[in-house]
């Protein structure tokens, strides 16, 4: 339909688009008015000019009437500079609503698809002098950039092309290349990846064609089983951190948090912590377990460990060996009943025996562990 028109306002000049018209008038049993009147002629129903395939570029569509549609698209690292799409536009003169587009390689910019093309400027002609291009390859978290050169032609040591493992300015440079060499493929280790290129004012070049593919990056190592402790943490991929939490009675010897490292071998930033026994140290929490070191297995020989446990003014301390197993008399648990070793002694706790128990009479309770230059051994004494 090319239009309805009611009421008092002349319509616009109408263009059929075939050999035949055909016109409805309807009125109602209510109010008259004058009509209308038209006048018609034969027009010739020419085509718009054909629109010109942009360089490095497609055309599509075949059909150029009025209201015929044409749309045109870029090749691989090119970026449309103009409309898309273009109409036929009606008239006695044929012409496109807007003119065709053009394809040009740009100055840098962001790409954020799985592969792609990136071209220095003007491609497959020259680039121009005094260029500074930043292309940004943003990929998902836990991939690389696969990087390999089609074409390379630059002036020798004065216009290069950087590639960053990262990006920023600053992030570290895998590659530099000038000259008419074609680089060989490289391997970002990030999920960002920088592609700098420079020009200088004088020789100008063809420049540089490269595609990329992201490639997954293999995880950092699986850290569980955690001895004695819990790994917490949504993922092992490059720039993601997991954090570690030892049990009660263990203390955590190493970072507390450690990130997957970019890389071409995937590692944590630092090496796994370890949940240990400590001999000895200052123990504030109202109810707990203090484990022989080493624990579960066999303490070391030669050991003075000294433990204060601390409970709240107006509490006393209750202890329960729940496992005592050391050398009959050359290894044993002294207990005082107070800070210092002054203090009256609760007992001292030696052999195999279980289930034997203590209470103080204050809120501090002072421990200390002896082992000797012989057997091993092992206990786990709860306090509450």
């Amino acid at each position: 339909m090319l239009g309805s028109f009611s009421g008092t306002t002349v319509p616009a000049l109408l263009n059929s688009t075939s050999n035949q018209l055909y016109l409805h008038f309807y009125s109602d049993i209510s109010v008259s008015a004058a009509g209308f009147h038209l006048e018609y002629k034969t027009v010739g129903l020419s085509s718009c000019p054909e629109p010109p395939v942009p360089g490095n570029g497609l055309k599509i569509g075949e059909r150029y009437l009025v209201n015929d549609v044409v749309s045109f698209q870029c090749e691989p690292g090119y970026a449309l500079q103009g409309h898309s799409h273009i109409s036929c536009m009606p008239g006695t003169v044929r012409r496109w609503n807007y003119p065709p587009p053009l394809c040009i390689a740009q100055c840098g910019g962001t790409a954020e698809e799985m592969e792609g093309v990136l071209l220095s400027p003007g491609f497959p002609g020259n680039y121009p002098s005094n260029l500074d291009c930043t292309w940004r390859i943003l990929l998902p978290v836990g991939f690389g950039a696969h990087i390999q050169f089609l074409n390379f032609s630059t002036e020798p040591n004065h216009d290069f092309v950087e590639i960053r493992n990262g990006p920023y300015d600053t992030s570290s440079v895998i590659g530099r290349f000038s000259g008419a060499e074609l680089p060989g493929s490289l391997l970002s280790t990030s999920h960002e990846t920088s592609v700098y290129f420079h020009s200088d004012h004088s020789q100008n070049k063809p420049g540089f064609k490269l595609e990329y593919q992201a490639y997954e990056l293999q995880e950092c190592p699986d850290p569980e089983p955690f001895a004695n402790g819990v790994v917490r943490g949504a993922g092992y991929n490059v720039g993601q951190s997991i954090s570690f939490e030892c049990l009660p009675g263990y203390r955590l010897t190493g970072h507390p948090v450690l990130t997957c490292q970019h890389g071409t071998n995937r590692n944590w930033d630092h090496p796994l912590p370890r949940c240990e026994v400590p001999c000895g140290g200052n123990v504030t929490a109202q109810n707990g377990t203090v484990y022989s070191p080493g624990f579960p297995n066999q303490y070391p020989n030669s050991q003075e460990c000294t433990w204060l446990l601390t409970v709240p003014v107006g509490y006393g301390i209750h202890l329960n060996f729940t496992l005592l197993q050391t050398e009959p008399y050359n290894d044993f648990i002294t207990v005082w009943d107070g800070p210092q070793q002054t203090a009256p002694q609760l007992g001292v706790f030696t052999g195999n025996s279980a289930k034997k128990s203590a209470q103080s009479s204050s809120n501090q309770v002072l421990l200390k562990f002896h082992s000797d230059g012989a057997n091993g051994g092992i206990f786990a004494i709860y306090f509450y």
